[in-house]
């Protein structure tokens, strides 16, 4: 134990590093305007050339803009902060954008807009990592690997070899046994059946019932983060979910065909052990 605590002190960054969004201005920094939802100044619109795509834009510079986008049965697929951006709808389908301005005063909802996405975009799911986490639209279910089911790591793991925070601890789990009791955790489930379908079975601490929840989620290979929405929350061992205030918005730290870890930010400043990941190890369910 001595050694986690180590290496956790030297650690210590600020948690921001791993999942960096748009930097959300002070409201009271803005200038003081009176808007209405007839007054907002914005835009959505898809590409000329490719459905999939749609455009955000937000064309007032005096308001914090909020984007939200779910798809025809009332899903949230993800939201941005930015005043520009575009996301790739790949499904077809109907779906509803939802523009939130801020303003110094409080904020102003527009009116909903639709979009029609005619057919699916099959050049959006080429990359092979889809097909890792997902299995397409027959789906696949992963479970924790008691092999070695969790471990520590630096904010920089794996990404960033040559960087202050890269370390990593994943303990044999045979001789460390106390990290985590080998029960029943329960299991993630992902599929691209029409939509980004997922699943989440999570055993409670305290005794052995289990919860589902069913949801939606984005991956972003691009930057290996993985986005769970609808209240799911990723699946975990042990009892670390209080060491952990986002469980959520995770980092994917490998991903195979046979292999999967998720990483999560522990945050324990206040009792001197720094700032880390905690990474849960999942194999396919058999």
């Amino acid at each position: 134990m001595k050694r986690i605590l180590y290496i956790l002190i030297a650690a210590v960054t600020m948690s921001s590093l791993l999942f960096s969004c748009e930097a959300i201005e002070d409201r009271e920094s803005l200038p003081a305007v009176t808007l209405t939802s007839e007054t907002l100044k914005f835009s959505v619109t898809q590409d000329a050339t490719n459905k999939n795509l749609v455009n955000f834009k937000s064309d007032d510079p005096t308001v914090i803009p909020f984007w939200k986008y779910v798809d025809a049965s009332g899903n949230e697929l993800g939201h941005s902060n930015k005043s520009s951006d575009q996301v790739i709808l790949p499904f077809a389908g109907k779906y509803t954008i939802y523009y939130t301005a801020y303003t110094r005063g409080g904020s102003v909802e527009a009116a909903p807009v639709t979009v029609n996405v005619p057919e699916n975009d099959e050049s959006y799911f080429r990359d092979p990592k889809w097909q890792m986490l997902t299995n397409g639209v027959d789906g696949k279910t992963w479970v924790l690997d008691f092999t070695d089911p969790v471990g520590w790591a630096g904010l920089d793991y794996p990404y960033n070899p040559k960087g202050s925070d890269y370390w990593n601890w994943f303990p044999d789990y045979a001789s460390n046994s106390w990290v985590m009791t080998n029960k029943n955790w329960g299991e993630m489930y992902f599929d691209l059946n029409g939509n980004y379908n997922t699943s989440v079975t999570q055993t409670a601490i305290a005794n052995s019932n289990q919860t589902t929840k069913k949801g939606t989620y984005s991956f972003d290979i691009a930057n290996n983060k993985l986005v769970f929405n609808g209240g799911v929350q990723m699946l975990y061992g042990g009892d670390y979910y209080g060491d952990c205030s986002n469980w959520i918005s995770v980092k994917v730290v490998e991903l195979t065909a046979t292999s999967l870890r998720l990483a999560v930010v522990r945050d324990q400043s206040r009792t001197g052990e720094g700032v880390c990941l905690i990474v849960f190890h999942y194999k396919p369910k058999s």
